[in-house]
């Protein structure tokens, strides 16, 4: 069968974690043939640990017979930068009682920017990502900070991707997105104009953590509103400075340094 001469050799907890990871390159319920086929392993494997793994809640059985991850995967997630994510919680809070717009704090997470926590406004301006989603660093107002302030050798692995384009005014040039990373550093700020959605724009300010780059914060506007976006500036200052006070002694660096470890690969963009 497909990939079945993988099998020989692997680890009982290669196979479960390739089982796992067949929901994220298909994110639909699967048939267990499906589940075989992608994660390399007999559909003899496939059913005996797609079954200890429903009895664990980890996979769910559809109606139709087919199966998804399970609620207990959502749950376990949610302790992954927990402390983080509470501490943060109130400051972002505080951004969006004060600008009344969309707030959020992300960090980088491989090629991508990770939203730890967001706040919508009522108004709902178009939404790329939630609280836990990813999107590329060049289309987004939090990740061009991210790209600006890490080390050297980052940004110049990322500017020699194959950028991604999300919309007709996305950065995609090395040239035109190495100018706009020197500006950001130069003013303390990143902003994008409909780089990830159309009819939105994103302003975002630096989060320092022992010294470097932590993560960013920021808000993101209707494109009509874009030109009085930097008034908010004076809060994601203020916010930052102490959440950076607030941050310094929880393990936020071992978090981040989960993500430092190795250059960007060059994979696809999440789209918006």
């Amino acid at each position: 069968m497909a990939g079945g001469s993988r099998e020989a050799g692997r680890s009982v907890t290669d196979k479960v974690l390739s089982v796992l990871t067949a929901f994220e390159s298909e994110r639909r319920p699967l048939a267990l043939t499906e589940i075989a086929a992608i994660a390399g392993i007999p559909v003899s494997t496939a059913h005996r640990l797609v079954g200890e793994l429903t009895e664990w809640q980890l996979i769910s059985r559809t109606s139709n017979g087919r199966y998804q991850l399970g609620l207990r995967i959502w749950e376990l997630a949610q302790n992954v930068g927990r402390q983080l994510r509470d501490t943060a919680k109130p400051f972002v809070q505080d951004v969006f009682s004060l600008s009344r717009e969309t707030s959020h704090i992300a960090i980088r997470d491989g090629n991508e920017v990770l939203y730890i926590e967001r706040v919508y406004d009522s108004r709902r301006v178009p939404q790329s990502a939630g609280t836990g989603g990813r999107l590329p660093m060049h289309t987004t107002a939090v990740g061009k900070v991210l790209l600006a302030y890490e080390e050297p050798w980052v940004r110049t692995a990322y500017l020699g991707l194959d950028l991604q384009r999300a919309t007709d005014r996305t950065i995609t040039g090395a040239r035109e997105l190495a100018a706009e990373l020197d500006l950001t550093r130069a003013r303390g700020y990143a902003t994008t104009h409909g780089e990830q959605s159309p009819g939105t724009c994103s302003i975002a300010v630096p989060v320092f953590h022992t010294g470097r780059i932590g993560a960013a914060l920021g808000i993101v506007v209707p494109a009509e509103r874009s030109e009085t976006m930097t008034k908010h500036l004076p809060v994601l200052k203020a916010v930052s400075s102490r959440l950076e006070a607030a941050t310094a002694r929880i393990p936020l660096e071992t978090l981040i340094k989960a993500h430092h470890g190795d250059p960007p690969k060059d994979t696809e963009s999440a789209g918006s």
